[in-house]
């Protein structure tokens, strides 16, 4: 019961009301993970209690910030943060898109065994993705700078979508290499139960709507 535990007084310090049967299948995601995990290598991090906070309570961080019916989750790699957040947010359609044949099957069988019916898994570069429908929400937690998240993936978003890049310390740098950012970007910093380290969030406003002469990338 220690796992279960842990994620639930995590999620509680974020003030969420998460069903038990939700925290069930996260503790589910996170054995898959780390049985996958000893054959394929999908994460660093080996022990299921660092998962809980390192991977679930990290991604659920930035479910406040997440809007609209339709998120795409670049470089999902092991499916973070969009499985936790497609657990949490049944009424959204979400894409784990990623170019890794390893990681795609991964997040494929997450889907299979814990029935999401929400999500849908793709495997393709971001550049080459074209997708029927464009996003109101695009996140990632480990593509790249901010400045290159908004280069490949403005094409895939709404005019009035996000996009939420998730940071460790505050990515000063990424910020100074965009053009108008104060007006473009809004960083935040977020508190993440049992992580020491800082945590960020990189939010870009009206991402579909930005032109290339409106960054300096």
């Amino acid at each position: 019961m220690a796992q279960e535990n842990q994620l639930s007084e995590g999620i509680s310090s974020f003030g969420m009301d998460i069903e038990d049967g939700v925290q069930d299948q996260m503790i589910q995601y996170i054995n898959l993970l780390a049985k996958w995990n000893r054959t394929y290598n999908l994460t660093a991090v080996r022990d299921p209690k660092q998962m809980i906070t390192r991977h679930l309570l990290d991604s659920m961080s930035i479910l406040p910030y997440v809007k609209g019916d339709y998120v795409l989750d670049i470089g999902s790699g092991a499916g973070l943060p969009g499985i936790p957040l497609a657990l949490c947010l049944p009424d959204l359609d979400f894409t784990l898109l990623d170019s890794n044949g390893k990681k795609t099957r991964f997040m494929t069988q997450v889907v299979k065994e814990l029935r999401l019916d929400n999500v849908s898994v793709v495997k393709s570069r971001v550049e080459e993705y074209i997708p029927d429908i464009k996003f109101d929400t695009i996140m990632s937690r480990a593509f790249s700078s901010i400045g290159n998240l908004m280069k490949e993936a403005t094409h895939l978003s709404q005019d009035s979508g996000i996009i939420l890049a998730m940071k460790g310390t505050y990515p000063l740098a990424e910020i100074d290499e965009i053009e108008n950012s104060d007006e473009l970007v809004e960083v935040i910093r977020i508190d993440v139960p049992g992580v020491n380290a800082e945590r960020h969030i990189g939010i870009v406003k009206s991402a579909g709507m930005l032109t290339a002469t409106e960054k300096h990338l």
